[in-house]
């Protein structure tokens, strides 16, 4: 693949870009999260991930038409993929922070179509629409908020013409989003778990309610003691003496070396959560359960979540809700030692 820098000559792009509109033309055409409407062509063979988050649903759904990550996943990451997906060219992303790829890439791998999964609020429709102005690909924005995810796999089935999967994978989301909302309504909300969730390496970033950062303990009922997202960014840097004054009842955190260091911090000792041990690491491989990328991944962050909460209410052994995510999400069968390095990092 060329470098993201190296600009083609015009006349290449030109010829790209008409050849990509006149496939376009003759599609079909379907309205998207953003109320868009996509023509399509059919089949949809190639598909670039404007995203991580897509590229995950994608993964999911279709693997085969997957052009490949927005970047390379690390030999962690790798160990949890299936062979024949692990080394997918990394072509970088056209959308969030530190977007890498530009459309002179999008060009060159020839897809039929560009799928981003996130907010559809008017910026993304805004780039959703420059992107197929610029590139002749059609650009389909897919709502990627839990309860959307859905929706979004469906309407993706049907482009992609894989129905039946999208649907199995649909009605898991459902199900299991429907059974953890059900019995986590039965805890009172001012009776809910106090959390401060602990971001970098030092554990001072953090997420506000309300943001897709928060959204999975938000959706377990957890309290967070940084507040509600309101007006400010959905994440924010703090200090460990306003941790302190919160005294959050529970800590969690993706960072292992945080969550080993705070539990032997003079520093952290008085806060609830470090007195009584309760630190929880969410599992991270291939994809982090709880936060980043904000795609699937989180909807076992939810199962997990709500198990480590309320564990009397979710007696399942979170190693059988693994598994099966696991096969049927990610294609991949889970060995003991995987499954144990998964869950106690």
């Amino acid at each position: 693949m060329r470098p993201v820098g190296h600009r083609l000559p015009l006349s290449i792009l030109l010829g790209a870009v008409l050849a990509s509109t006149a496939f376009a033309a003759a599609a079909g055409e379907v309205t998207d999260s953003a109320g868009r409407p996509v023509s399509v062509p059919e089949p949809v063979e190639r598909v670039f991930a404007a995203g991580p988050p897509a590229a995950i649903v994608l993964f999911t759904l279709a693997p085969d038409k997957l052009l490949g990550w927005t970047r390379a996943p690390s030999p962690e990451e790798a160990a949890y993929l299936p062979d024949a997906y692990r080394d997918l060219p990394a072509h970088g992303r056209l959308t969030g922070r530190g977007n890498t790829a530009n459309l002179e890439v999008v060009l060159t791998l020839r897809p039929d179509l560009v799928v981003d999964l996130g907010s559809v609020g008017p910026t993304y429709a805004d780039l959703a629409d420059r992107v197929t102005a610029q590139t002749g690909v059609p650009s389909m924005l897919l709502g990627g908020r839990l309860d959307e995810l859905p929706a979004a796999y469906r309407l993706l089935g049907e482009v992609l013409g894989v129905p039946e999967r999208a649907d199995r994978l649909a009605s898991y989301v459902e199900t299991t989003l429907a059974d953890v909302r059900e019995k986590v309504a039965e805890i009172p909300e001012e009776e809910g778990p106090r959390v401060y969730y602990a971001r970098g390496p030092e554990g001072l970033d953090t997420a506000l309610s309300g943001s897709i950062n928060f959204e999975a303990m938000d959706f377990v009922g957890a309290r967070n003691v940084a507040g509600p997202q309101g007006e400010r960014r959905g994440t924010a840097s703090v200090s460990l003496e306003q941790v302190i004054l919160w005294d959050p009842e529970i800590i969690l955190t993706v960072e292992p070396g945080f969550a080993r260091q705070v539990a032997i911090n003079p520093r952290w000792a008085t806060i609830d959560a470090v007195e009584s041990g309760r630190i929880f690491v969410a599992p991270q491989y291939p994809f982090p359960w709880i936060d980043f990328p904000p795609s699937v991944n989180r909807v076992l962050g939810v199962r997990w979540l709500a198990a480590v909460l309320y564990p009397d209410l979710f007696p399942q052994p979170l190693e059988e809700v693994t598994r099966e995510f696991y096969e049927l999400f990610y294609m991949k069968e889970l060995t003991e030692e995987e499954l144990a390095r998964l869950l106690n990092p």
